[in-house]
């Protein structure tokens, strides 16, 4: 029997907890230093999901579509385009990724934002967290985690170092595991 897809949290963050500024900039991560294992996780998935305003972040750089060829979808509760590239959404969100879990493929990218990270991390949806921690204090800004947020125990899979980045990764406790 094929084991169940896993969500991934794959994100980059502030080492004081930011994922962006508070306006929405990202300029801070590093440009050109490599991809901090991006390439290789980006073949362990087929699907991705994010929030709408990542969505238009993404939009917002003027490049083409740069998910093609996976299964994209934005969640989100206003008025959306017409985009071939991605499935909006409504509703009830942990209906939807247990049965996306549940039907075969490839792990699950949860892009982000903050927002829809926390919903998830609210109803353990959560299998792993990847995090690329980057040396940079931005003070202020989107924080990952909300101070809302359930306890999450997480025990480290593995750590990466490339240059200056560091890349966490993480499994999450399911709720009857203990340690």
């Amino acid at each position: 029997m094929a084991s169940e897809r896993k969500v991934i949290l794959y994100i980059a963050m502030s080492l004081d907890g930011f994922i962006a500024e508070r306006n929405g900039s990202v300029d801070w991560l590093p440009e050109g230093e490599g991809d901090f294992g991006y390439s290789d996780f980006y073949k362990t998935i087929d699907t991705l999901i994010m929030g709408r305003t990542t969505y238009d972040q993404i939009l917002s750089f003027g490049i083409e579509w740069p998910y093609a060829g996976k299964k994209c979808y934005v969640f989100t509760n206003r008025d959306h385009p017409c985009d071939p590239n991605t499935e909006f959404l409504t509703g009830d969100i942990l209906s939807f990724v247990h049965n996306l879990k549940s039907k075969p493929g490839k792990n699950i990218w949860l892009v982000g934002g903050a927002a829809l990270a926390n919903t998830f991390m609210e109803y353990s949806l959560i299998d792993e967290y990847w995090v690329a921690v980057i040396p940079v204090i931005l003070g202020d800004g989107v924080r990952l985690f909300h101070d809302r947020n359930p306890s999450v125990r997480l025990s480290l899979k593995k750590l990466e170092q490339y240059g200056e980045v560091i890349v966490l990764q993480y499994k999450a406790a399911k709720m009857n595991e203990h340690g």
